[in-house]
């Protein structure tokens, strides 16, 4: 029910719309950091987008751990190509291994996977949150590639996250979840947050929302900062990345517990929400068991068992809504069938969970693909 709760604050606040303000009026220094581990294919192409930015005043660090580097040659002075000697095996041992060799003290920086593509004014939408007073902002990912069901249903995932735990959580009080890439922070802050930790394997981004949520301050949702993201078309590439997805949530799942005591007695309405956000689990680990319950409710009250199936009835109606309001393309909507299956290989995911860190710190791609228009 708590998608419902958001879409009726949502419609009560466009009723009652305010604009929020610029404080300030600056033009941030960013840093823009891509890190790669292990494959180089998708770099050429992060780097073209991200030098078309219509932004005029950012360094690209490219961070190329355990990886050849001797194919990639890049002829612009705003590109900095850093190979460690010694393998990193971690996205914030990249991140501060390019801070550490960055140019100029960058105010701020923005963190891109090596297979996202970026739309030329995602630095311009960022920089009017920074102007607000916020020091951390998530931009959205839309999908790349829409090449299987697989990858269609991966970005029907993001659109449901990105509208509910981004968007209208955002315009409730609280703050936008991190998605891994297409985020951007002060500089101050980032190394505040996780300078003195060394967070091995995925989740880091768990772990930087809890840090900036544990000082109370909120992370801004821009949904016209826009970076295109490779969505998982293969079976085998989604048991592995959503092995190690639902492995970050059994290890940092507890975070919410402590953002909503946090939230009680700071009178937060940021931390407390949070907090619930953090709490739940994987969406088919939260169906699965809703659908469990109503069974079982047939046989222990009937009256639970319609209320569990109403509940499901308005998740199901929320997560269409969410569909509609993104301009959601027509072969997601063809892909949704396919659910089911889509649910099955997160369940054998779910078995590979203790396994999950042996994988590639890095998701193994299979299609590549030029934006053929940006927004």
């Amino acid at each position: 029910m708590f998608p419902l709760l958001l879409l009726l604050f949502h419609a009560f606040k466009t009723w009652k719309k305010q604009v929020r303000k610029p404080l300030i009026s600056t033009q941030p220094d960013y840093a823009v950091i891509v890190t790669a581990y292990e494959e180089t294919a998708n770099l050429p192409a992060v780097v073209s987008s991200i030098l078309h930015s219509t932004y005029p005043d950012f360094i690209l660090y490219v961070v190329a751990d355990k990886c050849d580097i001797s194919g990639l040659h890049f002829d612009d002075p705003r590109v900095v190509l850093l190979r460690p000697e010694d393998t990193l095996s971690g996205n914030t041992r990249s991140h501060f291994y390019a801070i550490a060799h960055f140019k100029r003290p960058h105010s701020h920086l923005t963190i891109i996977d090596s297979d996202n593509l970026v739309a030329p004014t995602y630095l311009q939408e960022l920089t009017a949150y920074f102007n607000q007073g916020y020091q951390a902002v998530q931009g959205i990912r839309k999908a790349k590639n829409l090449d299987s069901t697989y990858a269609c249903l991966d970005a029907a995932r993001d659109i449901y996250y990105h509208f509910y735990d981004g968007k209208l959580l955002f315009e409730a009080g609280s703050s936008a979840t991190l998605a891994g890439s297409g985020m951007a922070f002060t500089t101050a802050l980032y190394k505040n947050c996780l300078e003195k930790l060394d967070v091995q394997g995925a989740g880091f981004d768990k772990v930087l929302q809890a840090q900036i949520l544990n000082r109370d301050l909120r992370i801004a949702f821009a949904e016209h900062a826009i970076v295109f993201d490779e969505k998982t078309s293969r079976s085998e590439q989604l048991v592995k990345q959503r092995s190690r997805w639902i492995n970050t949530w059994f290890k940092y799942f507890s975070y919410g517990f402590t953002l909503i005591g946090k939230g009680i007695r700071h009178f937060s309405l940021n931390q407390l929400l949070f907090g619930v956000v953090l709490l739940r689990p994987p969406l088919f680990i939260f169906l699965l068991l809703s659908v469990l319950f109503m069974l079982t409710n047939l046989w222990i009250s009937l009256i639970s068992s319609v209320a569990w199936f109403l509940a499901l009835a308005c998740f199901v109606g929320s997560f269409y809504i969410a569909l509609t309001y993104s301009d959601t393309d027509k072969r997601i909507y063809a892909s949704l069938s396919g659910i089911p299956k889509f649910m099955l290989y997160q369940v054998i995911s779910l078995f590979k969970v203790r396994r999950a860190n042996q994988h590639s710190v890095a998701t193994r791609h299979y299609h590549h693909t030029e934006l053929e228009s940006r927004e």
